[in-house]
């Protein structure tokens, strides 16, 4: 049984950091990307982040702006994701999520078919 299980939310006030952590067991995803995803409430799922099995190259959303910082572990099947000034509009449930093995990183989720089952993240004016 493939799972995606992250950890690492809760509730920060902005300015604060969080790091998010998703370990993979199952099966191996050290030849995909794997990425980030974060849905707020009455809001679609948009993509945050996404990183090649080999870490050589890494997507951002535009609103990352330099704040967010991805890492994987391949020996750990783990992937990471490192947020630092965090504002209220950051307030959503995160998932990672493998990608297909497909060669590009990919913004849209319907290119990712392993997923998590989420961690929230509360960021507090």
């Amino acid at each position: 049984q493939v799972q995606l299980i992250e950890s690492g939310g809760g509730l920060v006030q902005a300015g604060g950091s969080l790091t998010l952590s998703c370990v993979a067991s199952g099966r191996d995803f050290s030849g995909r990307f794997m990425g980030w995803f974060r849905q707020a409430p009455g809001k679609e799922r948009e993509f945050v982040a996404a990183i090649k099995w080999n870490g050589a190259t890494t997507v951002f959303a535009n609103f990352v702006k330099g704040r967010f910082r991805i890492s994987r572990d391949n020996a750990e099947n783990s992937v990471n994701l490192q947020m630092d000034s965090l504002t209220p509009e950051d307030t959503a449930v995160y998932y990672c999520a493998a990608q297909r093995p497909i060669t590009w990183a990919s913004r849209s989720g319907g290119d990712y078919d392993y997923w998590g089952q989420g961690t929230q993240v509360t960021v507090t004016s």
